[in-house]
């Protein structure tokens, strides 16, 4: 396969492209400075392009096997202001743009456009358990998802054929949440934020690429899907594992009003959260390696 990654730079994208090309797939990192993008694996190679237009690579979207659209600005690098939630919205909407622009441009279509997504879509819901079918929240994340989701939608007039991923809080040991969130644990000052009910919808980074590969080769997969482990913990719970895994406490909370000075609207991600079920996923048959957080953790941390 030829597959282009938009945003392939991150943590996923990386992932996933180490995975693809192990298995002798031929990858293309779209980024906007690809002379800094370094130690790629072999099979793998960065192009440029500016994430707002197809301008320069749209050729290579010609008769590729599938682009994965992950490109936008990181929700967690800062406080969110109005101009970083400007970036955080027009990152996203300008690179689907882009795609659909390439996907136009080409003769022999993508088979599969990959839209990434996150569960923040559906905001905060409390303890009600969310699936695929659950309606977008209206708070400033769902709004964005539910942007971003459209940015992509055109490429399904053009017959190519459209999944979306609904991500969750993806653990891994080379970067993202999980490194920070250990952090005070192994100071023995690790424990629950804010009130620690809040659920948290996490997956461990190699079945997020696992079900990202699953949905691109399986024909019958279209329409968004929930990427989380088929176990949600609350904060609390989560804190708990987190504290057995490490053999630390998890008894020092984090008041929720403390978070809020620190981070602004941005302490929502921390302190609101979504009881988010990968249905659509298990009925079409993916297999979890890591459904339980205790033994993700395991590998990650050993």
């Amino acid at each position: 396969m030829r597959v282009l990654i938009t945003g392939g730079t991150g943590l996923i994208g990386r992932a996933l492209a180490a995975n693809l090309a192990a298995d002798g797939h031929e990858v293309i990192l779209l980024s906007r400075a690809p002379e800094r993008t370094t130690a790629l694996p072999a099979g793998v190679r960065a192009e440029r392009w500016d994430g707002r237009t197809a301008e320069g690579w749209a050729a290579l979207a010609d008769g590729a096997d599938a682009i994965v659209n992950l490109a936008g600005e990181n929700i967690a690098a800062g406080r969110w202001t109005a101009e970083r939630k400007r970036r955080i919205r027009e990152s996203r909407v300008n690179a689907g743009r882009a795609v659909v622009q390439a996907v136009e441009a080409v003769a022999h279509k993508p088979r599969v456009v990959i839209q990434a997504s996150a569960v923040g879509y559906y905001g905060p819901r409390g303890d009600e358990e969310v699936t695929e079918e659950t309606p977008p929240g209206d708070d400033f994340l769902a709004q964005v998802t539910i942007e971003w989701e459209a940015s992509t939608a055109p490429v399904e007039a053009l017959g190519v054929r459209r999944v979306i991923v609904r991500t969750g809080v993806v653990l891994s040991a080379e970067g993202g949440a999980l490194p920070r969130m250990l952090l005070p644990f192994k100071l023995f000052l690790g424990g629950p934020l804010g009130s620690g009910r809040q659920w948290f919808p996490w997956i461990h980074v190699a079945d997020e690429v696992a079900a990202i590969r699953f949905l691109m080769e399986r024909e019958a997969a279209t329409g968004p899907f929930n990427l989380t482990a088929p176990n949600p913990l609350t904060n609390a719970g989560f804190s708990r594992v987190v504290g057995q895994v490490l053999g630390r406490p998890a008894l020092t909370p984090t008041p929720a009003l403390a978070l809020r000075l620190i981070f602004g609207e941005m302490a929502t991600i921390l302190l609101d959260g979504q009881r988010a079920i990968p249905r659509r996923l298990l009925d079409l048959g993916f297999t979890f390696h890591f459904p339980k957080a205790k033994a993700a953790l395991q590998d990650l941390l050993k």
